[in-house]
């Protein structure tokens, strides 16, 4: 993973794995790799590795258990939430993009569909 240096890089690994978790690639309740191995996978500092799992306990992605590891939530509908979230943000960027370049709202529907529509035949 190349980091942006223009966010904190703890911030660029829980943006990942909440990829991750959208996509399925990590299960409710599935077990995380240890801070230790989430450092050596994104090739982070071990500490930062530590504050990645801090902040995702505390926006209810995951739950430590004492001597057995950090495991993903097994709330669905928080990681519904959170793709909603994330969808969102994306939407947001996008938005902002096409109004910068002076297109209206008829203008972005019909740009979307039509790439839609190439992008359903090359499936």
């Amino acid at each position: 993973m190349e980091f942006n240096n223009n966010m904190p890089i703890y911030m660029q690994v829980i943006h990942d794995l909440k990829k991750e978790l959208i996509r399925g690639n990590l299960t409710l309740g599935s077990k995380l790799p240890s801070a230790r191995d989430l450092a050596i996978q994104y090739q982070i500092n071990p500490n930062t590795a530590n504050r990645v799992y801090r902040e995702m306990e505390l926006q209810e992605l995951c739950y430590t258990k004492r001597g057995l590891g950090t495991f993903v939530t097994e709330d669905d509908q928080r990681l519904m939430s959170v793709r909603e979230e994330m969808a969102k943000e994306y939407m947001s960027v996008f938005l902002i993009g096409m109004r910068d370049l002076g297109l209206q709202e008829e203008d972005v529907i019909s740009l979307i569909k039509k790439e839609f529509n190439k992008c359903k035949g090359q499936a």
